[in-house]
């Protein structure tokens, strides 16, 4: 049985395990969760009450939290594109920047997102300055990490950027990167040119008109 992964092709988290699918290209049956497949959202449901997305399912096992899949594939289905260090100390920079784009780049962006659905304009401006705010701070901060490094954590395509990758993706949506930090800059344009992203970013691109805040004509 073949791996089967449930989730939405705009969704950052489900982006994230798809650049770690197609980096080591391991075969998996995608099911995507929408209105018109209310089978697979019945499906999903059952093994993940908690209704959060992607969900892998491997044989009889569930496997959730994106950090988590990424994880287990490098265990059961390891490819040659090694996403975790098998150091512990460089694991362990690995995945401290892989919550580092999870908690302080996406969660700000994910803010902003859910403030412009509320349909009320206060409650939209109040979540996006809250969002610009936040990411002011991680885009400084990662602009001060960068110097010397191709990737977020060294020289090696990592966990790290499996979360880098979507999450300055949509939070340079929320709030434009400036001039101010061109290695950050230049970071993010990389990502768009790995092949695995540029993948998932192009398998996402006719869902653009669902992002409340407007999707620019870029990237």
């Amino acid at each position: 049985m073949s791996l089967l992964l449930y989730g939405h092709p705009f969704s950052s988290y489900t982006q994230k395990v798809l650049i770690a699918l197609y980096e080591n290209a391991i075969a998996f049956e995608f099911r995507l969760l929408g209105p018109d497949t209310p089978e697979y959202i019945g499906q999903w449901l059952q093994r993940w009450p908690l209704g959060k997305f992607p969900l892998l399912i491997d044989g009889d096992h569930s496997v959730v939290e994106t950090s988590i899949i990424i994880e287990y594939l490098q265990l059961k289905h390891p490819g040659p594109v090694q996403l975790l260090p098998g150091q512990p100390m460089a694991a362990l920079d690995v995945r401290f920047h892989d919550r580092f784009f999870d908690l302080h780049v996406m969660s700000p962006v994910q803010h902003a997102v859910a403030g412009a659905l509320t349909g009320d304009d206060g409650k939209r401006d109040e979540a996006r300055g809250f969002a610009v705010q936040k990411l002011e701070l991680a885009y400084a901060w990662l602009e001060s990490q960068l110097p010397g490094r191709t990737w977020a954590s060294g020289e090696a395509f990592s966990l790290a950027d499996c979360a880098a990758a979507p999450a300055l993706f949509y939070a340079d949506w929320v709030h434009r990167i400036s001039d101010d930090y061109p290695l950050l800059l230049d970071y993010r344009q990389r990502l768009l040119q790995r092949p695995s992203f540029a993948r998932a970013v192009n398998e996402a691109r006719s869902y653009r008109h669902l992002f409340p805040l407007g999707a620019p004509d870029r990237d």
